[in-house]
C-alpha cells in the first residue's frame, strides 16, 4: 500500500494485520441544543454506532497495520429535531498524518460541515453500500452517506500525501456518493447550487483533471517537505515553498476553488513553524506566497515572518 515505504511481507506477520481497517476514528456527538424532551441517551447508542461504522468497516483494498490506522475525529453538533427522530446538525471532520521521524502529526482534514440532516431510531442499523447510497428512506441514508463520504475524502488526502496520485480511487469513490447521494427536502450540500463550499463541490475539485496540479502539491508539502525536515530541512523547507507557489500559481488561474481554501484553511502556525528559521530571502518569499494564498492570516505572518 502507498504508506509503506519499504514492504517485506512473510505469511505470519501478514496474518497479524491484513484485516486491519484503514480509521483510528473519534466520535463525539453534541446534543446540548436537542428538546428536552428527548432521551439523550439514544446519542450515546449512536455515538457507539457510528465509531463502529467508521472503525470497523474496511473502506479499502489494501492492508493496514494496526499503527498505520488514520487518526481522524467526527464531532456531531446536534442543533435541533425537526420533527420527530429527525435532526439537523452540524459535522466537524479532522483528520492527521505523522510526520517522518517526528512526533508531530499534520493536519490533512479539518472541515465543518454545517448541513448534515438525518432520521435516526435508537438501535437502528448504521448501513452503507456504494452501490445503493440512496437506500429505501433518504433521511435515514444521509449520516451514512455523509460519514462514508468523509471517510473515502480522509483516505484519499492520506493516500495522496504519502504517494504521487494515490488518492484517486477514494476521491472517485466519494464522487459516486455525491452522484447517488440521498435527495429529499432538506438534505442540503450534494448539489452544486446548495453553495460554493459544500461535499459537491470539495469531490468535484479533487477528481477535475484541470486540477490535477493539486495532487503534485499534497504530495509534494507533505512527502518532499514535513516528511524531510528531519533529515534536511533546508531542502525540505524549499520544497514546501516550492509546492506552495504551485498552490498560488492554481489559485490565480482558477480562482476562488474550494480545495485552496480547504488545504490551507487552519494551517497559519503549521506554515510560520516551518518558515520562521529560514533563510531572509525564502522567509520573504513564503511571506509573499501565504499572503496571497491565505489573506486571512496577511496580518499574523507579516508579524512572525518579518
Amino acid at each position: 500500500m502507498f504508506r509503506k515505504i519499504t514492504a517485506v511481507l512473510c505469511f505470519a506477520c501478514l496474518n497479524n494485520y491484513v484485516h486491519a481497517q484503514e480509521l483510528q476514528a473519534k466520535v463525539n456527538i453534541n446534543a446540548s441544543r436537542v428538546n428536552t424532551s428527548v432521551d439523550k441517551k439514544i446519542f450515546i447508542t449512536l455515538q457507539t454506532q457510528l465509531t463502529d461504522f467508521l472503525n470497523s468497516r474496511k473502506w479499502t483494498n489494501q492492508s493496514f497495520k494496526q499503527n498505520e490506522r488514520i487518526n481522524c475525529s467526527f464531532v456531531l453538533n446536534i442543533e435541533n429535531g425537526s420533527e420527530q427522530n429527525t435532526y439537523k446538525a452540524t459535522l466537524i471532520v479532522q483528520a492527521a498524518r505523522p510526520v517522518y521521524n517526528a512526533s508531530y502529526q499534520s493536519a490533512i482534514v479539518n472541515f465543518q460541515d454545517p448541513d448534515v440532516l438525518f432520521k435516526y431510531l435508537e438501535y437502528q442499523p448504521i448501513e452503507f453500500n456504494d452501490n445503493r447510497v440512496q437506500g429505501t428512506d433518504a433521511l435515514k441514508a444521509n449520516l451514512p452517506a455523509c460519514l462514508a463520504y468523509y471517510a473515502y475524502l480522509i483516505i484519499g488526502l492520506d493516500f495522496d500525501s504519502f504517494s504521487p496520485k494515490g488518492g484517486e480511487t477514494y476521491y472517485q469513490k466519494a464522487q459516486n456518493i455525491v452522484n447517488n447521494a440521498p435527495e429529499g427536502s432538506g438534505i442540503n450540500g450534494w448539489r452544486s447550487f446548495d453553495g460554493l463550499r459544500n461535499r459537491y463541490w470539495l469531490a468535484e475539485n479533487l477528481v477535475n483533471t484541470r486540477n490535477n496540479i493539486i495532487h503534485d502539491v499534497i504530495y509534494a508539502y507533505y512527502r518532499s517537505g514535513l516528511d524531510k525536515m528531519y533529515d534536511n530541512e533546508q531542502e525540505a523547507r524549499s520544497n514546501i515553498l516550492q509546492s506552495l507557489v504551485q498552490l498560488q500559481a492554481f489559485n490565480k488561474e482558477i480562482p476562488n476553488t474550494m480545495i485552496v481554501q480547504f488545504l490551507t484553511q487552519t494551517k497559519t502556525q503549521e506554515f510560520i513553524g516551518i518558515f520562521k528559521k529560514a533563510d531572509l530571502d525564502i522567509k520573504a518569499r513564503a511571506l509573499e506566497v501565504l499572503s496571497k494564498l491565505d489573506a486571512a492570516g496577511a496580518a499574523i505572518y507579516k508579524e512572525e515572518l518579518k
